[in-house]
């Protein structure tokens, strides 16, 4: 791409202008350089792109399970073939590693394409039968029709996969806006669509959130998704209640892990620390609060220092790169003055600073003596940033574990299964993993409670999120 390039929308099998000529510059987080510019879609755009998706709906709405799957799986393959210009694509907006990006979001995404692919046949209901007499019931399982979509920036092309496949699976047409700073790995899944997908059934609207806003407002929509943070997921819940529309929000994470004393230190804090650190920590469920038994808690701390001692950021090509930049400016400085702000009490065992002059790098971070109410406790990070606090028995464990806002996911760390038992029913989250973390499989549900939202992405119960349910009584007279 040169600094002069313009992205199109895609809409309706095509990709076209956008109707406004307010563009935003996508700066390459790893050198800070203008890597391409982006149009701020207009409400004239998104018009368009729900008319495309509401004529096409009038087929796809009606394809057999058995020739969505056929698309799903062709869309599949296409990703995969096409997995070195994916992760061109995306590593310009993201500087994540390419290898990272190859394997997790490109291989991964093609896997889960395939899994909707074949839950796109399994959708349940109840069985007919005659639950009154001289009637017969029974359940439609519907599509819900235009679905809009709102995408994050940490996983582009992952996020983008987990929000198309269930809808796709389900029989429902899309109109999705990327971030504003990471726009092109979706530009190329919407190309490598063209020829599977009937035109219209996918549609990608550049842009800001104010063009979001006027997505998500549009009434012709009957459901609306996003993953992002809090805030825009409480705007998005409020926009889809005036209109009595469906809303599936996948919001933020304060992620615990909850070591006991009876681990193995060093095999512990590596798996915390990768958990941690992994995509420079720009992961809603990635391990920002280590809870340890208070025996011991020093020996896990200088275990999990020495650890983000030998984890580096670095560039894309790098082999020996952990993770790559924060993502953007404005990120960067959030994250930078969080550290800015810690309370007095706070100790920051190893990094809290940028790395090099150029780029959005921070050094993996990890800090004691924090107090459960402070800030950096309490609010989510989305940083390389990890705090430890020590506990004294399981029940205080608990309590710092479930006493934040969030309730998207959480790790245990024992040797003992009653432990496990009672910890993994106790924890106020929507994935708890034991003496692992950040593990997933399109099979199993991921989605939170509080203010991680509502709804799942992946698994059956991700696809029936994007489904209705009709009764239908026949009277045998």
């Amino acid at each position: 791409m040169t600094t002069t390039e313009r992205l199109k929308n895609y809409i309706d099998g095509a990709f076209v202008d956008s109707a406004s000529s307010e563009v935003i510059d996508l700066i390459n987080p790893v050198d800070e350089t203008v890597a391409g510019q982006s149009p701020v879609s207009a409400a004239a755009d998104v018009e368009a792109a729900v008319a495309a998706a509401q004529r096409a709906f009038r087929t796809w709405g009606r394809t057999t399970p058995g020739q969505r799957q056929a698309a799903l799986l062709a869309l599949a393959d296409a990703v995969e073939a096409h997995s070195d210009e994916l992760v061109e694509a995306q590593c310009r907006n993201t500087g994540q590693s390419k290898a990272v990006v190859a394997a997790e979001e490109v291989k991964a995404g093609a896997d889960q394409l395939r899994f909707f692919a074949g839950a796109a046949r399994l959708l349940e209901g109840k069985s007919a039968g005659e639950y009154m007499e001289g009637f017969t019931s029974y359940v439609r399982r519907e599509p819900i029709g235009v679905v809009g979509q709102v995408t994050p920036w940490n996983y582009p092309l992952m996020m983008a996969i987990w929000k198309i496949g269930p809808a796709l699976a389900a029989g429902n047409t899309i109109v999705l806006k990327p971030s504003d700073t990471t726009p092109e790995s979706t530009l190329v899944l919407a190309r490598l669509s063209q020829g599977i997908l009937p035109d219209g059934v996918f549609n990608v609207v550049l842009g800001n959130a104010q063009t979001g806003a006027t997505l998500v407002e549009h009434p012709a929509l009957g459901l609306v998704s996003i993953t992002g943070s809090v805030r825009a997921g409480v705007a998005v819940a409020v926009a889809a209640a005036k209109q009595l529309k469906r809303a599936h929000l996948e919001l933020g994470g304060k992620a615990p892990a909850v070591v006991f004393g009876d681990v193995d230190v060093e095999r512990a804090a590596g798996g915390i620390a990768e958990a941690a650190f992994f995509n420079g920590g720009q992961d809603c469920t990635a391990v920002t609060r280590v809870l340890v038994h208070e025996s011991i808690h020093d020996a896990l701390v200088d275990a999990l220092v020495r650890k983000a001692e030998t984890i580096r950021p670095g560039l894309p090509d790098d082999p020996d790169a952990f993770y790559g930049p924060l993502n953007n400016a404005g990120h960067f400085a959030r994250v930078a003055e969080k550290i800015a702000t810690l309370p007095p009490s706070a100790k920051i065992r190893t990094g809290g600073t940028r790395v090099g002059d150029t780029g959005f790098f921070f050094a993996p971070t990890v800090i004691t003596g924090v107090e459960q109410g402070d800030p950096i406790v309490q609010e989510e990070t989305f940083g390389p940033v990890l705090t430890v606090q020590a506990f004294t028995d399981e029940d205080e464990a608990i309590t710092l574990a479930n006493d934040v806002d969030y309730g998207l996911a959480a790790s245990v760390w024992t040797k003992d299964h009653g432990t496990v038992q009672r910890m993994s029913a106790a924890l106020d989250a929507g994935a708890v993993w034991i003496n692992c973390h950040i593990p997933l499989v399109a099979e199993m549900p991921h989605g939170g409670f509080k203010q991680s939202g509502y709804g799942k992405d992946l698994s059956a119960y991700g696809v029936e999120d994007y489904t209705r349910i009709k009764h239908v009584m026949s009277s045998h007279d």
